[in-house]
């Protein structure tokens, strides 16, 4: 991984071990983005449109678990497709 790494993670309750993960895996804490509340479905989440605004060229969008980003593979891939277009971000 390259570049700045943005952290992500979403839970419905409790964000401490999520957050614990993220430091672990190198993200700072002003680059960590959290939602707390939101089903995974709903692809429209505050913190996770501000990670992904985060994600410039050259940076790394670290996501704890695949289905804390997303629900299915499609969408997973969707995401990563976005990034790929808008930023040229990586996903880890």
């Amino acid at each position: 991984m390259s570049g700045t790494l943005i952290g992500y993670a979403r839970r419905t309750r409790d964000l401490t071990a999520r957050r614990d993960l993220l430091r672990e895996l190198g993200v700072t804490e002003e680059r960590i983005y959290l939602d707390h509340g939101l089903p995974g479905i709903t692809r429209k989440r505050p913190a996770f449109d501000q990670a992904l605004a985060a994600v410039p060229a050259g940076n790394t969008l670290v996501v704890p678990k695949r289905d804390r980003l997303a629900r299915s593979v499609p969408d997973t891939r969707a995401i990563g497709d976005d990034l790929a277009a808008d930023a040229q971000g990586t996903i880890a």
